[in-house]
């Protein structure tokens, strides 16, 4: 087996980790997932590393995965993503220069408490002759990072890069548009416990990304509230449960499995609402793209009927992705069944 990348994403409820190898080509060769108390990591941010550091070494070793090589996964509002566009300047030296003086006035991260990455779209040469180069900016806080850098440490981990899951989620579900096709735009969105990682690409770059605050954990506790349950047998319930279908469910009458989806129904105009807003917000951006489909991953993802039920509300076709589109699996695939709540390990593995 040639290098291999481990992507890591570190959840509200869970750790996810998945497997690459890359020799020659990349290949999904293990995947892994356990829970993670409450607490330990809240809106996208490490509150206690000492529990995260502890609970990343125990997930390591249980699953025999390697620590070198791991690529983590950051999903928070304190993260600032933006283009720019710098014409005439090629020296190195001053391009850094540049793109550091334009980010103090595009982002709103003083640089002194910021860590700063960028990539290079395209360089194309204009009429006038002087390069004009396309530049993605990427400024997150330092504390922030800092927090994942030390549990990540004290867990024995040798960190191969941090990147954003925006990236990686559409690293693994987004491929690019056939030749000749109208350009527009796909938008995926994996749907965690606590919150949501939107993001836009034209099947070449990221356009847009946000984070949403609403989570799975919102229709549980939805359902908790209608049938008088605690979040454990509401959790479970909905895993039972279709939005599309009729009749009991599992445990619940006909009548309660009802008053569920209706309840469930309900709490996804929430989500419905914060998704048209945010897609209305990337749509009045100078030169943004029609919306060719919305693409769905993360556990809620796995909610029977979710996407339908989402396109009705926000009137552009919804699915759910295959965490697979991208890359290929071994034949003797290790550890948990593919799915798409493990889209976001996969694309930060495929990262090299």
């Amino acid at each position: 087996m040639g290098k291999g990348v481990v992507g890591l994403k570190i959840g509200a409820s869970a750790l996810a980790a998945a497997r690459l190898s890359t020799n020659g080509k990349i290949r999904l060769e293990q995947l892994a997932r356990e829970p993670l108390t409450p607490g330990v990591v809240t809106a996208g941010e490490v509150r206690d590393v000492p529990a995260l550091a502890s609970a990343l070494k125990s997930f390591f070793k249980k699953h025999k995965l390697p620590r070198r090589g791991v690529r983590v996964g950051i999903a928070n509002n304190r993260v600032g993503v933006r283009t720019i566009e710098l014409s005439g300047i090629d020296d190195p030296r001053q391009l850094t220069n540049a793109i550091r003086f334009r980010a103090q006035e595009v982002l709103p991260i003083p640089l002194e408490e910021a860590v700063l990455d960028y990539q290079i779209l395209s360089d194309e040469q204009g009429d006038d002759g002087a390069s004009r180069k396309r530049v993605l900016l990427v400024v997150a806080y330092r504390d922030l990072i800092d927090a994942y850098m030390a549990a990540c440490k004290d867990a024995g981990l040798r960190l191969a890069g941090i990147d954003l899951e925006a990236f990686a989620l559409l690293r693994a579900l987004v491929q690019p548009s056939p030749e000749g096709a109208e350009r527009s735009v796909l938008v995926a969105v994996a749907v965690g416990a606590e919150r949501s990682t939107l993001a836009v690409s034209d099947g070449y770059t990221c356009d847009f990304t946000r984070v949403i605050e609403w989570g799975g954990t919102a229709l549980t506790g939805a359902l908790a509230r209608v049938l008088d349950v605690d979040p454990e047998a509401a959790e479970r319930i909905k895993r039972e449960l279709t939005l599309d279908g009729e009749g009991p469910a599992g445990e619940l009458s006909a009548e309660s499995a009802a008053r569920a989806r209706d309840a469930l129904h309900l709490g996804l105009q929430t989500f419905a609402r914060e998704l048209v807003s945010s897609l209305q917000f990337y749509q009045g951006q100078p030169d943004s793209l029609g919306i060719r489909e919305v693409v769905l991953a993360g556990g809620t993802a796995q909610l029977g009927g979710l996407a339908i039920a989402l396109e009705r509300l926000i009137g552009v076709p919804v699915r759910v992705g295959d965490p697979l589109a991208a890359v290929a699996a071994a034949k003797k695939l290790k550890g948990e069944p593919v799915t798409p709540s493990l889209a976001v390990p996969i694309g930060l593995g495929m990262a090299v």
